[in-house]
């Protein structure tokens, strides 16, 4: 079983520090229409406090993926079947679009979705699934028909115990985060359809990046802050303080564009925030270059809890790499007429 939280208790993910069960509410009402800005501020507040930017990734990813796909998409069944469930931490959600090899690129993906009786079957293998070690529920996107030459996809609810559903741990990366699925003919039936029946890709996996991307900066700003106060330990030369000065100036440029993307979110409006996004992201950069640098030359000896937020780091900037050099080539290219 997932090690979520029950009756209010800590819930742990694997390998990591425990998490209070009165965060898994928040995000979570419908009616509240700054629900994403809510995940952010609570992301950016975990990864300042604990210096654990796996933990608040993880958390925020819960979240925002119940947010989007079930208050999102959810027909009124699923949302009163799962939403309580999530607030309370009895239920945890992991999205699997990916695949090994191809990422999440719509012609190479393979897992398919065919009629079998009363509901689907599902075939395939999915890769880097966020949260999957603890989920209860996946939500798997999968080829449903073929339009010519181009593949129609649908989201569908798979829950952990289905037969023929297996997890493996990601090969060489055992974060405890991520994983395998494997789908070996998994049967669901009809009402498991998420969202619109072989549109899901373009109504639902595309935003969801950017979704991720928009809350995700909140999370990276909680991390800086975080490493500020442990380089403020540091010798307080003229040059240290100089250069921890710009680490901070630089730090509230990113915490405030942080929650304007949060808010343009909630507001409907990100799709005109496309500059402001590439923007943070290559600040995002740019920071962890001087952060480095500023150890490099002033110190002091960092410990694990700064060398695992470095390398966390790295691993943000690292990840859907190619879609965001594209989104920024697309900017360039726009000022060319």
């Amino acid at each position: 079983m997932p090690r979520v939280c029950r009756g209010g208790g800590p819930a742990t993910l694997t390998g990591m520090c425990p998490i209070p069960g009165d965060l898994f509410a928040i995000g979570l009402d419908p009616d509240d229409a700054h629900g994403y800005g809510a995940i952010a501020r609570a992301a950016a507040a975990l990864a300042e406090r604990t210096g654990r930017l796996d933990e608040a990734g993880a958390w925020a990813g819960r979240q925002v993926a119940a947010r989007c796909f079930i208050i999102g998409f959810g027909n009124e069944t699923q949302r009163a079947t799962l939403l309580p469930r999530l607030a309370r931490g009895d239920a945890l959600l992991a999205v699997a679009i990916s695949e090994p090899a191809v990422g999440a690129h719509p012609k190479h993906l393979t897992t398919r979705a065919e009629p079998d009786g009363a509901g689907m079957r599902i075939s395939g293998r999915k890769a880097w699934v966020s949260n999957g070690p603890d989920a209860s529920h996946f939500i798997v996107l999968a080829i449903s028909a073929i339009d010519g030459e181009r593949k129609r996809y649908s989201a569908f609810l798979v829950p952990r115990e289905t037969p023929g559903l297996t997890l493996r741990p990601m090969p060489g990366l055992h974060d405890g985060r991520h994983c395998l699925l494997d789908l070996d003919a998994c049967r669901v039936p009809h009402d498991a359809l998420l969202g619109p029946p072989d549109r899901a890709y373009e109504t639902m996996a595309l935003p969801f990046r950017d979704v991720e991307d928009a809350v995700g900066l909140s999370k990276l700003a909680g991390a800086f802050r975080h490493m500020l106060t442990r380089l403020a330990t540091g010798e307080p030369t003229p040059e240290a303080n100089l250069s921890l000065g710009g680490l901070a100036g630089l730090t509230a440029v990113l915490a405030g564009g942080a929650e304007a993307i949060a808010a343009a979110l909630d507001s409907g409006r990100l799709a005109d925030e496309g500059a402001c996004l590439v923007g943070l992201r290559l600040l995002v950069a740019d920071l962890l270059d001087r952060v480095r640098a500023h150890i490099e030359t002033h110190g002091p000896v960092i410990g694990a809890t700064m060398d695992e937020m470095l390398a966390d780091l790295d691993l943000s900037l690292s990840i859907a790499r190619g879609p965001r050099l594209t989104r920024q080539a697309r900017l360039g290219a726009a000022l060319r007429g």
